[in-house]
């Protein structure tokens, strides 16, 4: 099936006399026959004052975990590109709504209610979950991308390996991509399998399709260089012994056991931006030498995300490493990030933003900054600890030095008690600070007015500061 591409026109006045024509463009994509498709939500879109456009909308997979068991739910998820401004309809048929809202709530899109159907409007590119009735199990993922103008014109031509809209299984589930060749997924295309980059250098992995396979990475970049993937909708994809990694607009979502979505392994200069993770395990982590991948990690940086842990953490750095040959995580940042999730019964896995040195790894040069935090369930809003895993690491961190957490903000019931502590003195934890921490509108700050002299400043945050921990301090 070929893509829809609607153009329409929007008049803008500039000034109080001229008028001046601006195109605005819209591209679906009919999902291909034999795609699990799910019959939830409908959904429709067009450019203002155009006809209304369907959308295709998928079955996806998330993970549900109550007590200490897990199970599987089956979700919504759907997509389309524009450019300039679009209105979107979504009509539920699950159930009666009584409410709706549309996260990341920092967004602030309210939707205009009428019976079943929800109506509201974009100006930009957005990743969406848009939830009826509180259900998050049940909801619609609703990934609105720009324009692709880089698009392969020609679907035949050298070191192009396309796959245009249909089904496809990749032989053997892997395609391993050759140095200096681009992989275009296109919308409406699903490949079943594995797309890889190994020992390769100067690919891209691009598209706006789906990667899928049944329970594993759908892409992964092994020991390779200058390597760029974007817009993929997929399960995992980690970044192992690489450097020089872009990895923008990708949808990561699992539902398994270990579904961590964007992990970083022993590579330098990788960069996620734009992406949004719906995680059965870690969203997005930075480890040392680990599964076969040898060394530190340093200047990693992840921005404009959106990240939801179902289980773990959202972010989790530093428990991974060679402890015979002591590694450094260092220069790692954080930015504009919505976290709209996090869910873990065992305490020692808890924290939104968490740093667990580990394997005699020193942690150090971390920055997040413009960190928005949704209500939490079951689980800390920090946790900053070196310590001595014994399940997984075979020696204690070095420390954790010069973490800078600015503009993070959190709305919502109290979460578990976040834990800052060190190991000894000699593997400690040193320099943390807190710029304009906001609890429920409080900007936590060692000047604050209110607090008894004889507190701590981190017990207004509900934060644990234990043994071996120096320099933390809050300020407005």
């Amino acid at each position: 099936m070929k893509m829809k591409r609607v153009w329409g026109t929007a008049v803008l006045w500039w000034g109080a006399a001229c008028g001046i024509f601006a195109q605005g463009r819209l591209e679906t994509y009919p999902a291909p026959d034999g795609a699990e498709l799910n019959r939830d939500f409908t959904v429709q879109v067009r450019l203002p004052g155009d006809a209304w456009q369907p959308v295709s909308v998928y079955a996806v997979p998330v993970a549900r975990t109550e007590g200490f068991k897990r199970r599987t739910e089956t979700a919504s998820m759907a997509y389309f590109d524009f450019e300039g401004e679009v209105e979107v309809q979504v009509t539920c048929h699950r159930e009666a709504v009584r409410s709706a809202r549309i996260r990341p709530l920092s967004y602030a899109i309210v939707p205009e209610r009428a019976e079943q159907t929800l109506t509201f409007r974009l100006d930009r590119p957005r990743n969406l979950s848009v939830e009826v009735n509180g259900d998050e199990y049940h909801n619609l993922h609703l990934f609105a991308n720009p324009i692709d103008a880089d698009k392969p014109t020609k679907q035949k031509r050298r070191n192009l390996i396309y796959f245009g809209p249909g089904m496809h299984r990749l032989p053997g589930d892997t395609l391993n991509v050759p140095s200096g060749h681009t992989v275009y997924v296109a919308g409406g295309a699903v490949v079943n399998g594995c797309i890889r980059a190994v020992d390769a250098h100067d690919v891209n992995i691009r598209g706006r399709g789906i990667v899928r396979p049944a329970a594993s990475a759908g892409i992964r970049v092994i020991r390779s260089r200058r390597v760029q993937v974007e817009g993929i909708i997929t399960t995992q994809c980690p970044t192992g012994g690489s450097d020089s990694v872009v990895i923008r607009n990708v949808k990561s979502i699992t539902h398994y056991g270990w579904g961590d979505g964007l992990n970083v392994f022993a590579s330098n200069n990788v960069l996620m931006d734009g992406v949004f993770c719906r995680n059965s395990d870690d969203c997005t982590t930075v480890y040392g030498t680990r599964l076969g991948f040898y060394g530190p990690c340093r200047n990693i940086t992840m921005r404009n995300a959106t990240l939801w842990a179902d289980v773990a953490h959202p972010i989790f750095i530093g428990i991974h490493g060679d402890e015979g040959k002591p590694e450094t995580l260092e220069d790692l940042t954080y930015k504009n990030i919505d976290i709209l999730a996090h869910r873990e019964q065992q305490i020692d896995y808890q924290g939104c933003l968490a740093i667990n040195a580990g394997d005699n790894n020193l942690v150090r040069r971390v920055r997040f900054e413009d960190i928005r935090i949704e209500p939490v369930d079951r689980g800390q809003l920090v946790n900053l600890r070196v310590w001595y895993n014994e399940k997984y690491c075979k020696a204690p961190g070095r420390g954790i030095e010069d973490v800078l957490f600015k503009n993070v903000s959190y709305t919502g019931p109290d979460p578990e008690i976040s834990v800052i502590t060190g190991y000894s003195p000699e593997r400690a934890v040193r320099n943390i600070r807190f710029e304009n921490l906001n609890i429920n509108g409080t900007v936590i700050a060692d000047d604050m007015k209110g607090k008894p002299g004889y507190y701590k400043t981190a017990d207004m945050a509900r934060f644990f500061v234990g043994n071996h921990v120096t320099g933390v301090s809050f300020a407005k």
